[in-house]
């Protein structure tokens, strides 16, 4: 009588337009032993009965888009629990009582967690319905941006830790001409999700000031997770803060100091580089041995490469539509409030191709601001902004291609005759890895009369199929 009373208090009779769900609910909470409490737009299913001690450790947990609006804990449960112990399932919740289309699974073990994307990802979970699943991350990081570029590490480190509390650490990387300054922006570790969600809260609304700047903050993209068995087969270095002027041959020379001959090839772009081993046990090596080295008058940091693979994060996630009045094609669960950030490009990204519009939502408004004499302007990267500011697809492109760490993107133009003697275009693109050296072409399937619109329709192609 207890647990009818709480699942109808947690409004379980909302569920399938109220054709009596709760009764499926009520069936798995019995069987289970486990609870379910709905708050805060999401309902949880968890922990274990008799669990003790602290939660499961970041990496359990993987996130779970295109859900049918009418699948619930008693039809999506039982799938999870195939691929290991559950200790919290999360489904986030309309008013309505229809589901949001996505739910967050946190695991009991990192393997479970990672047997589950593999063996559930596209999974059909109802005729013709197929779910995506995909690592979910506790995000500690916050992305600070306009900083002096001045200011040292230690600096930041001690203004934030003033402003803000949890701060673990500040990650600033040198300036890629000038090694005595900062780029302009700096990375903030906090020492959980709550705490960074705290200090963003606080440093958001836009007029907060350090050093009598206003700064940007906005929540760092989630470094991409590779799985462990993976990242034992890597013999690829990833070699960050060269000089510009550091050449390819002078990193080989460099790398093969400790042990002749064991470098196969190197590939730099700008102010950092990967160096490829015939062998894995010499990357590891060299790994311990070069990190913090001098090369040029520039201190190097040495890390294994995080191989690319061809179900990576992008496709999941673009694929994954959270709702229809979604204002991201493109998004990544951010778990504060159960709320998506947006990662990739807006859904109102729309050009318009040979005068007809793209399939998508409204067309991209632009929006423009009055620029006021004495307005101090900051040079900054494109790479140091959030994916949100970008409209056209083919600069998203090469946005995507950056934090990938892969060569810019590389477009082919070529060219037909229409039957009534029209010029008419098409792109292909060419994306390279740099990191394990492999190639991947894209060509859309539709021509255009003008470069923009063939560049433009390439990209989205691309970015699509990716």
């Amino acid at each position: 009588m207890q647990k009818e009373n709480k699942a109808a208090a947690n409004g379980f009779g909302k569920s399938r337009s109220g054709n009596g769900n709760e009764a499926a609910l009520l069936a798995l909470m019995e069987k289970t032993g486990y609870s379910i409490v709905q708050e805060n737009g999401q309902r949880k299913f968890g922990p274990p009965p008799g669990w003790k001690g602290p939660p499961p450790p970041r990496g359990c947990e993987v996130f779970v888009g295109k859900i049918p609006r009418d699948v619930y804990e008693d039809e999506l449960v039982p799938v999870f629990e195939k691929a290991g112990k559950i200790y919290e399932f999360r489904l986030m919740m309309e008013f309505s009582g229809e589901n949001r289309g996505y739910a967050f699974v946190m695991y009991t073990a990192k393997e479970e967690a990672q047997l589950a994307i593999k063996t559930l990802n596209n999974y059909e979970i109802r005729p013709g319905k197929f779910i995506g699943v995909c690592v979910s991350l506790d995000n500690c990081r916050l992305f600070i941006g306009a900083i002096p570029k001045e200011k040292k590490k230690e600096e930041i480190l001690n203004e934030m830790k003033k402003v803000t509390e949890g701060v673990v650490d500040v990650i600033v990387y040198p300036n890629a001409t000038d090694k005595t300054k900062n780029r302009g922006f700096a990375f903030v570790e906090y020492q959980s999700h709550r705490a960074a969600a705290m200090a963003r809260r606080r440093l958001i609304p836009g007029t907060f000031q350090l050093w009598g700047h206003t700064i940007q903050v906005d929540w760092a993209d989630p470094e991409r997770e590779v799985d462990e068995e993976t990242m034992q087969r890597v013999k690829v270095l990833y070699v960050r803060n060269l000089m510009i002027s550091t050449t390819e041959d002078t990193i080989k020379a460099e790398f093969n100091k400790f042990k002749p001959g064991v470098v196969e090839r190197v590939k730099k772009l700008r102010d950092y580089a990967f160096v490829h081993f015939f062998h894995r046990e010499d990357a590891v090596a060299a790994m311990c041995v070069m990190n913090g080295k001098c090369i040029d008058g520039a201190i190097i940091e040495v890390t294994l490469a995080k191989p690319v693979s061809k179900e990576s994060t992008w496709k999941q996630h673009f694929n994954d539509q959270m709702s229809p009045s979604s204002e991201n094609l493109l998004g990544f669960p951010n778990k504060e409030n159960g709320h998506q950030k947006s990662l990739g490009k807006p859904a109102s990204l729309s050009v318009h191709l040979n005068g007809q519009h793209s399939a998508g939502p409204l067309e991209f408004e632009r929006c423009t601001y009055p620029f006021f004499p004495g307005r101090k302007l900051t040079p900054i990267s494109m790479y140091s902004l959030n994916s949100s500011h970008f409209s056209s697809a083919a600069v998203h492109l090469d946005y995507f291609c950056n934090k990938n760490n892969w060569a810019p993107p590389e477009y082919y133009l070529y060219s037909t005759t229409s039957q009534d003697g029209k010029t008419l275009l098409l792109y292909k693109v060419l994306i390279r890895s740099i990191a394990d050296g492999s190639e991947s072409s894209f060509m859309p399937n539709k021509l255009c009369t003008t470069v923009e619109d063939a560049k433009e329709l390439a990209a989205q192609f691309t970015l699509l199929h990716l």
